[in-house]
C-alpha cells in the first residue's frame, strides 16, 4: 500500500510540475482574466512580459485614474495601481478611459481619452510618458494632443500603430466616425500626411468605437467595435486592406456575445507572440444577468486565422488560454 502511495504522488508530482518553469501544462487563464470591473482593455508584449492596460469601468466621475497588469505567461498577472491619474493631468477631471501604449527611444508612452469631451469643452486624447511599463506616468503635454471633434470623431478611444516604414499612425474616433493622423517621432505633435491633410477619415461600414490596427503577411487588418457598448450586441467586426489608410471593406464579425458565456463582447485589442502564429484577443465582456453599465469585465480567448488570411470567429469561453511563456 505505501508503495503503491509513493507512485502516486510521484506521478501527481509530475504532472504539476510539467512545463517549463515548473507550471503544469494544462494551466489555463480563466475568464475574467482580471479581478474587478474592468473594460477597454490594450494588452502589449514587452520583451519577455504581457501587460494589459484597461479603463477602470465605474461611473464618469469615479473614472479618474489607471491600473495595469503584467504576466509572464497569461496565467498569473500583477497588479500595478494608479499608474496615472487626474492628479497628474491637471486638464482631466472625469472619465479617463481606453489607453493605448506603446514603447518609443526607451520610454513608455501611455495615450489616454478624458472627460467625454464635446465641442467646446475642454478634453480629448492626451499623452503620458514613463521610465518603466509600469509607470508613474506624467503628463507629455500638459494638454490634449486632439481636442476637438473633427469629421464627426469625438477624440477617444485611440490606438497607435508603428508601421514597419517607421511611420507611427493614431485611429481614433467615437459616435460612429474613425479618424487616422500621423505622430511626430517624440508624439508631442501631429505631422501632415504627403497631400497636406492632417486628419483623414477611414469610417468602415458599422463603426462605432474601438479602433485596432494589425498587420500580418503584408496586409493590414483594421478590426473596430460596433453596436451600443452598453447593448448586449456589442462586437467587434473587422477589415483587410493593401494599405494602412484602406479602403476598408467590412468582412464581418469576429467576436460577439454567447448566450451561455457573456454579452457585449467588445473594445478588444490583439496580442501576437514574437516568432510564432499565436494570437490572443483580449477584450471586455458582461456577466449573464448583469446589466448594470459599468459592470465590465477583461477576458482573452484564442484569435486564430485561417489558411486564406481570415479571421475565424472567435470562441468566448470562461476557461480562457493555455499558460504561454514568451520564449
Amino acid at each position: 500500500m505505501k508503495q503503491f502511495l509513493l507512485i502516486l504522488c510521484l506521478a501527481s508530482l509530475l504532472v504539476s510540475c510539467g512545463g517549463k518553469g515548473g507550471r503544469a501544462m494544462q494551466s489555463m487563464s480563466g475568464n475574467p482574466v482580471l479581478g474587478g470591473w474592468y473594460a477597454d482593455p490594450e494588452a502589449i508584449i514587452y520583451d519577455d512580459t504581457y501587460w494589459i492596460y484597461p479603463t477602470w469601468s465605474d461611473v464618469y466621475e469615479n473614472q479618474v485614474f489607471f491600473d495595469c497588469f503584467s504576466s509572464k505567461d497569461l496565467v498569473t498577472w500583477t497588479k500595478h495601481p494608479a499608474i496615472l491619474d487626474t492628479a497628474e493631468v491637471r486638464w482631466a477631471k472625469r472619465a479617463m478611459w481606453a489607453p493605448s501604449v506603446i514603447r518609443h527611444a526607451g520610454h513608455y508612452y501611455l495615450f489616454f481619452g478624458a472627460n467625454d469631451v464635446h465641442p467646446g469643452e475642454v478634453g480629448g486624447i492626451g499623452v503620458a510618458v514613463a521610465d518603466r511599463p509600469e509607470g508613474p506616468y506624467r503628463d507629455l503635454l500638459g494638454r490634449p494632443l486632439i481636442g476637438e471633434v473633427v469629421n464627426g470623431a469625438q477624440p477617444i478611444d485611440q490606438f497607435v500603430f508603428h508601421d514597419d516604414d517607421g511611420t507611427y499612425y493614431m485611429y481614433y474616433g467615437g459616435w460612429g466616425h474613425c479618424n487616422v493622423v500621423r505622430l511626430s517621432d517624440d508624439f508631442t505633435r501631429l505631422v501632415p500626411f504627403p497631400d497636406g491633410e492632417v486628419y483623414k477619415e477611414v469610417t468602415p461600414a458599422g463603426y462605432t468605437e474601438g479602433p485596432f490596427m494589425l498587420k500580418r503577411d503584408g496586409r493590414y487588418y483594421f478590426m473596430w467595435s460596433e453596436g451600443g457598448w452598453g447593448s448586449p450586441d456589442y462586437c467587434v467586426a473587422y477589415a483587410i486592406a493593401d494599405t494602412p489608410l484602406g479602403p476598408f471593406q467590412r468582412i464581418g464579425k469576429i467576436l460577439e456575445q454567447d448566450s451561455t458565456v457573456a454579452t457585449s463582447a467588445g473594445h478588444h485589442s490583439v496580442l501576437h507572440v514574437p516568432g510564432s502564429d499565436d494570437y490572443y484577443i483580449v477584450y471586455h465582456r458582461r456577466p449573464l444577468g448583469d446589466n448594470a453599465r459599468d459592470h465590465r469585465v477583461t477576458c482573452i480567448d484564442r484569435m486564430e486565422f485561417d489558411q486564406d488570411g481570415y479571421i475565424r470567429p472567435v470562441k468566448i469561453t470562461f476557461e480562457g488560454v493555455k499558460a504561454r511563456e514568451i520564449d
